[in-house]
């Protein structure tokens, strides 16, 4: 693959002569590839970890901007008064970028709603780029405030705003949060003090599985549109829970055969789930499944006829089939070093589920409760 300094070894075997991961990197003259990204924060620490960290060779020292001071925890402040002054450069950059690309898709865009910088600025840019590029999708992986870790006291606060430009500025929302990652950290993994660097490797290779076939050949979801017309029934119904398996470490998965219908199964376990939200408490309206490495369609079809028949896995009376499945043959790959074993086949689930409003709900209730005190108004 790609080392942490952009340079990709000459023999060609992973990308097998096919570039479609060129739709993530740019490659340079001197053969160095470039990720497409741009690294936004209103204050300077985070994005200097980057400049200094291991993948300091990785990125363009233009695609990371910091301002000079963060928006703490404010929304107010990431949306209007220390974000406008900053958003303008960054959407000079992200033009730049765009201009290089052959046949620009989308956007696909990380923040945390809990915070001033995420909620306020990321709204900004939502926003804005409406404006600039109205046609092309947006797809947000959105870290929403948890039922109970916190690192703020004003999540809701800044999480409710935000939500509206969620709603009217982005196609498709991929829900996470903190706490379910903790959790699953803890109970699959054994680490006992999950750091933010096991949450990110984790929601990494959920990101990874949903653009595995954008890079690598693939039947299903080839770009980015086709996430919103396989999972997305009415525009504003675009909130998605996330699952993954199977998340083992290695030590574990030496013993044990995580069969297509195993890895299947505990998808759809509500442990599971990267948001604090239990599914069988609601309905599906769509699901896709995205298998990659050793799976043969035959698995897939039988281990998918087998969970239909669960009466857990209820779908609304107007969605009846509900199930895409698309397979990648391009095994999951893990950070050398990291927690997650290597394994033969991985799926990640993408359902929309009406359970997801538990999580809204909670989060509003908190608003609800914080707003009708007016506390921290000012």
């Amino acid at each position: 693959g790609i080392q942490p300094d952009g340079q990709m070894p000459s023999d060609k075997t992973v990308g097998g002569g096919d570039d479609s991961f060129n739709t993530f990197f740019s490659e340079t003259g001197a053969g160095k590839h470039v990720p497409r990204t741009v690294l936004v924060d209103l204050e300077p620490g985070v994005c200097d970890e980057v400049r200094t960290g291991t993948y300091r060779q990785l990125y363009h020292p233009e695609q990371v901007i910091s301002g000079k001071e963060d928006a703490a925890n404010n929304y107010a402040r990431g949306h209007y008064t220390v974000g406008k002054e900053i958003v303008d450069l960054v959407l000079d950059r992200i033009r730049k970028l765009a201009d290089n690309c052959t046949g620009l898709q989308g956007f696909m865009i990380f923040h945390a709603t809990g915070g001033g910088t995420g909620s306020g600025f990321g709204s900004l840019l939502l926003e804005r780029l409406s404006v600039d590029y109205g046609r092309k999708s947006k797809l947000s992986f959105t870290v929403t405030p948890a039922p109970q870790v916190a690192t703020a006291v004003v999540e809701p606060y800044n999480h409710v705003p935000s939500s509206h430009a969620l709603l009217e500025h982005t196609d498709c929302t991929f829900c996470l949060d903190n706490e379910a990652l903790y959790d699953v950290c803890r109970r699959n993994l054994d680490i006992e003090r999950p750091t933010y660097t096991n949450l990110n490797r984790l929601v990494a290779q959920v990101v990874s599985s949903l653009t595995a076939s954008l890079r690598f050949d693939g039947a299903l979801n080839v770009d980015l549109s086709e996430f919103q017309t396989n999972l997305v029934p009415y525009p504003r119904i675009h909130f998605m829970l996330t699952s993954y398996a199977p998340i083992i470490s290695a030590e574990k998965a030496y013993h044990e055969q995580l069969s297509v219908h195993e890895i299947t199964n505990s998808v759809f376990e509500p442990s599971n789930m990267l948001t604090k939200c239990d599914p069988r408490h609601g309905k599906y309206m769509a699901c896709c499944m995205m298998y990659r490495g050793d799976v043969v369609p035959k698995d897939v079809n039988s281990a998918v006829a087998t969970i239909k028949t669960k009466r857990t896995v209820q779908f609304v009376d107007w969605c009846p089939t509900g199930f895409k499945c698309g397979i990648n043959y391009q095994p999951p790959t893990v950070v050398p070093g990291g927690d997650l074993a290597r394994v033969q086949r991985a799926v990640c689930m993408v359902p929309n589920t009406t359970a997801i409003a538990e999580a809204l709900s909670r989060i509003d209730h908190k608003f609800d409760l914080m707003y009708a005190k007016r506390a921290f108004v000012h």
